[in-house]
């Protein structure tokens, strides 16, 4: 069997008599995978590469960028999902360039919006993310607001943005704006969303927003970004560019492009003349569950060490009438446990039916429209801050951050 070259190595490959070229990066079902020039992947059989050939020279921008010192400043944090990077096929891992000067190389139109300094917090996917990386980036953008940047940028994977930028919300009341931004596809990929993204979320750091919020595109095309409040956005698809929509209101607004101009609703929280604060307390033993048919409730005493429980039940906020003395249990052990629905739409009342009326005799706290992760974040930062049960149920039933919408909008 004919060997194949090293990763990274530069080849052609013949398909249907046309010879293409590209880089070498793994085997993969009897296929050779080639990252085109063009940027796409495809799988050839290995018998078709021809020889290795050298890689087109490559230079190497080394001078410094200056940025202009007349634009507003702003923060770009990153947590691992980097505004730019690149793929090492040699190692197959995505190398981050982290420097004010790489990222304007690789995102010019960064540089007319705003000056930049840049601080990276954790270099991890964000399946990886954790309470403890929670606490390190709110308090590292409250030392940058304190300093007196206007606007904070946070580069994130897409996977757990949610629920990180939700986290920073409660933790950190700020008078600039706070964007979270990702990808939903790689910079190397010619369909890449980042170069959008990252610009749109420049422009909502600088405009007169004042919360945080996440900003990616808005559509598969394109053509503009939604800004979404960080407590009511939820990643909605695996892989499309708009993955990511406000659920139980509408976006906080929209930035054209690439003319980049922008709109904010009424809902919008503007900027202000409030000092930033850091209220940075978490408690990590929370966990959610989402209630199915047939579950047993020999699951609830697992989390009887547990200080909080977010259930995901069905409908109005239902589970089956078996895990009613279960939940009482964990609530006269002091399990504060919160009731969310899995409808992503409307909101908890356990008013209605026998069981719902059950639970709540239970000591159970209704979430309101809560999206489930958001109310195991806003229960970890309660806990953290809270230790009498009053006291819990009256601040998770509170409206802090715009979690909770008083009243249904009609068609969402």
């Amino acid at each position: 069997m004919r060997s194949l070259p090293q990763p990274g190595s530069h080849v052609q490959c013949r398909i249907h008599g046309v010879t293409l070229e590209g880089t070498f990066v793994t085997s993969r079902d009897g296929k050779a995978v080639i990252k085109l020039d063009s940027g796409y992947n495809i799988g050839v059989d290995p018998s078709s590469l021809g020889a290795g050939i050298a890689p087109p020279p490559v230079e190497l921008q080394v001078t410094r960028i200056e940025q202009n010192s007349h634009l507003p400043e702003c923060t770009i944090i990153s947590t691992g999902g980097t505004i730019a990077s690149r793929i090492d096929y040699r190692t197959g891992a995505v190398t981050s360039q982290f420097s004010a000067d790489d990222i304007l190389r690789a995102i010019p139109g960064l540089g007319t919006i705003a000056r930049y300094r840049t601080h990276q917090i954790s270099s991890i996917l964000s399946e990886n993310m954790h309470v403890g990386i929670w606490i390190d980036l709110a308090r590292a953008i409250y030392r940058e607001i304190a300093d007196g940047v206007q606007g904070i940028i946070v580069t994130h994977g897409t996977d757990t943005m949610a629920f990180t930028a939700s986290a920073v919300s409660f933790m950190v009341e700020s008078p600039v704006p706070i964007i979270f931004v990702g990808s939903q596809r790689s910079a190397d990929r010619p369909s890449s969303d980042n170069v959008m993204n990252a610009v749109c979320s420049a422009q909502a750091a600088v405009s007169p927003l004042g919360e945080v919020a996440v900003v990616m595109h808005a559509s598969t095309s394109d053509d503009r970004c939604a800004i979404h409040r960080a407590t009511r956005v939820r990643k909605m698809h695996t892989s499309r560019r708009n993955a990511f929509q406000s659920i139980g209101m509408h976006p906080l607004g929209y930035i054209e492009y690439p003319s980049l101009s922008l709109t904010l609703s009424s809902d919008a929280i503007r900027r202000g003349n409030r000092e930033p604060h850091l209220t940075d307390q978490l408690e990590k033993k929370v966990a959610l569950i989402s209630f199915t048919p047939g579950m047993p409730q020999s699951i609830l005493p697992h989390y009887s060490d547990y200080r909080g429980l977010v259930v995901a039940g069905t409908g109005l906020g239902h589970v089956s009438s078996g895990w009613v003395p279960a939940i009482r249990e964990l609530v006269e052990g002091g399990t504060t446990v919160v009731m969310t629905s899995q409808c992503l739409h409307g909101r908890v009342c356990d008013r209605v039916y026998d069981t719902g009326r059950d639970l709540l005799a239970a000591g159970i706290i209704e979430g309101e429209d809560m999206l489930p992760e958001t109310a195991l974040v806003k229960l970890a930062w309660v806990l953290g801050q809270e230790r009498g049960p009053e006291q819990i149920r009256v601040l998770m039933q509170e409206n802090l951050r715009g979690e909770i919408q008083r009243r249904s909008l009609h068609g969402l």
